[in-house]
C-alpha cells in the first residue's frame, strides 16, 4: 500500500577500536571482497528454531557461475582530481574539466569521488552504501551520523540521483554536495546537514523493470530491480526534512514532489515520498524532483538554495522517528514484553522474552510480569509437556534458560525448573570429541543456543563444555579481523550469525569466574569480535545483515544482538567507555525501526547455512511483528538501560 513500511508480506584500517566509517578525513582502509562460488553444501538443517529446512531458498536458487566483487576504499593520497563514471563522460572535480576514458570499474570510480567530497571539511563524511545490486554492485552513499540523533537540530536534506542508471544526473547530485560542503552560504550550512546517494541504479544493459514506488513485492531479495527497494528504505530511514531527486535531461525543470511525473523513476520516487500518509506510521516529506544537463549546475544550486532557505519545518516523517526515538529503554521494554512472545513454545525465541521480562520485574518491581511468564512456562513447569522431543535441538535446549532463571526464585516451581534446566544443561554438554557438541549444527548459533543455559544456571560441567564449544568453534569460524563465520561451509559474516557469537561469549564471560584458566582466552576472542563489529558498524549505528559487506541491508536482530554483547562488556570493564558512543548510536539506531506499536522494520527471517554470500543477502526481511526480533530487542534494551 502507497505510503506503507511494510512493503513485503511476512512469511512464516586496522586502527584499533576505529569505525570504518570514522576517518577523520584522511584515509579510508581498503576491503577486498573474496571471491565466493557456488558451494554443493545442502541445506538440511536449520538455525534459529529449525525452522527453515523446508524453505525454498537452498542451493539450487543460485548460479554454478562464480560471482566476484571488489570494493576499496582508496587512500586519499591516490586521488587526484579525476573521477570515471563512465568511459568517455564528462568529468567536473574540485574545478577540473575533461573527458577520460574509462580507467576503473563504475562503483570504484564512483567511490574516488566520494571518497575525495568526505574529505572536505564538514558533514557528510562517511563512505558507506544504501543497497547492493543483483550483481552485487553497492549503492554507494555519502552520509552523515545524525540520521537518528534526538540531539541534533539540523534541518535534513537527502539528494538522490541516477534512478534512471544514468551517472549524469549522479555527477550533478556530486556537484550539489561539493558547493554544499565548500560554497553554501554559511547560514544553509549552520541549518542544514546533507546525504546523498549519487547512483541509486547503476547502469545495465538490456530490460528494466518498471520502478515502484513504494515497493509492494518482495523486498531486498527482489530479482528484478532490488535498487529500488533499498533506495526507499535507505531514503526513509536518513530521516529527511527535504528531498531532491536528480534526473538526468536535455533541459531544466523542478516540479514539487506532488506534480512529478511519475512515468519517470525519479518522479515515482518524488510523488512516494510527499504523498506518505500517516497510515505508514511515518508520514510525507516535502520532495523536488529535478531534471538537468550537467550545464544545468548553477540553475540546480539555486533551486537549492531557495528551498534550503524555504523549509520551515522538521517534516512529518522525521517528526514519527523523532516520536520512536523520545523513548526510553524501560518504555520499549514494557512494550516489547507486553507484546512479545506471540507464540508460546519451547524454543530460544520466546525464551529469549521470558528471561527478559523476568528481568523488567526485578528492575521495576512489578511482580505482574513475573505471573506472564510462570503463566506461559506452566505446561512445562508441570511435566504436561517435555523439555524437548524426539529430535534434540539447540534451538529447544535454549528454552531452558528460562527455567534456570526461574530456579533463582523462591516459590513452588523452583524444584521443577531445576530439574528442566539440569535437563538442558545435560544435553548441550553431551560431546561427541571435546568442543564438538553431540546436539549442535556447527554454526555460530551453537555459541550461543549451546551455552546460555550452562552459563544462566551456573553449572561448573556445563560451563566446561561451554567454553570447549566456543572455542573449538572460534578456532574454526573467527576470522583474522575478528568478525565470525557461520559455518565452515558458509564462508560467510551473517549478521545475527555474529550476534550469536557475541552474545554467547558475554554470556559464558558473565557466569565464569575470574581466575578460570579459560577465562582470558574467551576474552581475547569477545575482544576481537567487538573491535570489528565498531569496524564495520553503519553511519546510522545499524549493524548490516552481512557485517562485512555495505550494502547488504541494516538488519535489527544483529543490531540488538552485538548491542546487548558490546553494552554487557562495557558495563563489567571488558571494554572500555569509548564503546559507549557506539552503543548509544546502536541504541537510537533499534529504536527508529520500534514502530510505536512494537512492530518491527527489518528482521531476518530464520536462517540455515547457505552455500552463498547471495543466499544472505536474499534472505527476507519481515516487517511487522516477529517474536524473534521483539525478544532480542527487548534484551538490548534492558541491557542498555543498565549501563546507567
Amino acid at each position: 500500500m502507497p505510503g506503507t513500511e511494510r512493503t513485503v508480506n511476512i512469511r512464516p584500517s586496522r586502527r584499533s577500536g576505529a569505525s570504518v566509517f570514522e576517518l577523520e578525513h584522511q584515509r579510508f582502509d581498503e576491503t577486498v571482497r573474496a571471491r565466493m562460488g557456488y558451494r554443493s553444501a545442502e541445506m538440511t538443517r536449520a538455525s534459529d528454531g529449525n525452522a527453515a529446512a523446508n524453505d525454498n531458498d537452498g542451493p539450487t536458487r543460485w548460479s554454478r557461475s562464480t560471482r566476484a566483487a571488489v570494493a576499496g576504499w582508496a587512500p586519499l593520497a591516490t586521488v587526484a582530481k579525476v573521477a570515471t563514471l563512465t568511459a568517455g563522460c564528462a568529468v567536473l572535480s574540485g574545478g577540473w574539466t575533461g573527458s577520460v576514458a574509462m580507467a576503473q570499474p563504475v562503483d570504484d570510480a564512483l567511490r574516488t569521488e566520494l571518497s575525495a567530497l568526505a574529505a572536505l571539511a564538514g558533514e557528510p563524511r562517511f563512505v558507506s552504501a544504501g543497497g547492493v545490486t543483483r550483481d552485487e554492485t553497492p549503492l554507494l552513499t555519502l552520509e552523515n551520523g545524525a540520521s537518528f540523533d534526538p540531539e541534533d537540530t539540523h534541518r535534513r536534506l537527502v539528494l538522490v540521483g541516477g534512478l534512471d542508471g544514468d551517472p549524469r544526473s549522479a555527477r550533478i547530485v556530486l556537484d550539489a554536495v561539493r558547493w554544499f560542503k565548500t560554497s553554501a552560504p554559511d547560514n544553509a550550512r549552520a541549518s542544514w546537514t546533507l546525504s546523498a546517494l549519487p547512483l541509486a541504479h547503476p547502469g545495465r544493459t538490456g530490460p528494466r523493470a518498471p520502478h515502484r514506488f513504494p515497493p509492494v513485492e518482495d523486498f531486498f531479495d527482489a530479482s528484478e530491480r532490488p535498487e529500488t527497494h533499498y533506495t526507499w528504505r535507505w531514503v526513509t530511514y536518513q530521516a529527511p526534512d527535504l528531498i531532491v531527486v536528480v534526473s538526468a535531461g536535455d533541459g531544466f525543470r523542478a516540479r514539487p514532489g506532488a506534480e512529478a511525473d511519475e512515468t519517470r523513476p525519479g518522479g515515482a520516487l518524488a510523488r512516494a515520498l510527499v504523498s506518505r500518509g500517516p497510515e505508514s506510521g511515518l508520514g510525507s516529506v516535502e520532495t523536488l524532483h529535478v531534471t538537468a544537463s550537467e550545464s544545468d549546475g548553477a540553475a540546480m544550486i539555486g533551486v537549492l538554495r531557495d528551498r534550503l532557505a524555504r523549509v520551515p519545518r522538521r517534516s512529518p516523517l522525521r517528526e514519527a522517528i523523532a516520536e520512536r526515538l523520545a523513548r526510553d529503554p524501560l518504555r520499549v521494554a514494557r512494550l516489547l514484553a507486553e507484546r512479545y512472545p506471540g507464540t508460546v513454545g519451547m524454543s530460544y525465541i520466546p525464551a529469549v522474552a521470558w528471561v527478559h521480562t523476568l528481568k523488567l520485574a526485578d528492575v521495576t518491581g512489578d511482580a505482574s510480569w513475573r505471573d506472564k511468564v510462570r503463566g506461559q512456562v506452566r505446561p512445562w513447569l508441570s511435566g504436561e509437556r517435555p523439555l524437548v522431543g524426539e529430535r534434540v535441538s539447540f534451538a529447544s535446549v535454549a528454552g531452558a534458560m528460562v527455567f534456570a532463571e526461574i530456579a533463582k526464585l523462591a516459590g513452588a516451581d523452583r524444584e521443577a525448573a531445576s530439574r528442566l534446566a539440569a535437563e538442558a544443561v545435560a544435553l548441550g554438554a553431551a560431546e561427541t570429541a571435546p568442543g564438538v557438541p553431540e546436539h549442535g549444527s556447527g554454526w555460530t548459533d551453537d555459541m550461543f543456543l549451546g551455552t546460555v543455559v550452562a552459563a544462566r544456571a551456573l553449572d561448573a560441567a556445563g560451563l566446561a563444555a561451554a567454553t570447549r564449544l566456543i572455542t573449538n568453534y572460534a578456532g574454526r569460524l573467527q576470522q583474522p579481523d575478528g568478525v565470525f563465520h557461520h559455518a565452515p561451509d558458509a564462508p560467510v559474516a551473517w549478521g545475527r550469525g555474529n550476534g550469536f557469537a557475541a552474545l554467547g561469549l558475554a554470556e559464558v564471560l558473565t557466569a565464569l569466574p575470574e581466575d578460570h584458566p579459560d577465562r582470558p582466552g574467551l576474552l581475547d576472542m569477545y575482544r576481537r569480535q567487538m573491535v570489528a563489529m565498531r569496524r564495520y558498524q553503519a553511519p546510522d549505528g545499524m549493524w548490516s545483515q552481512v557485517v562485512d559487506i555495505p550494502g547488504s541491508y541494516r538488519e535489527a536482530s544483529v543490531t540488538a544482538l552485538t548491542l546487548t554483547a558490546m553494552a554487557r562488556g562495557i558495563r563489567h570493564g571488558w571494554l572500555d567507555q569509548s564503546y559507549r558512543r557506539v552503543a548509544e548510536r546502536a541504541w537510537r539506531a533499534l529504536l527508529a525501526h520500534v514502530r510505536i506499536d512494537g512492530t518491527l522494520v527489518d528482521v531476518c527471517i530464520s536462517t540455515g547455512a547457505g552455500p552463498t554470500r547471495r543466499y544472505y543477502l536474499d534472505r527476507t526481511a519481515v516487517n511487522g511483528a516477529d517474536d524473534r526480533g521483539g525478544a532480542l530487542i527487548l534484551g538490548a534494551a534492558l541491557e542498555f538501560h543498565a549501563l546507567d
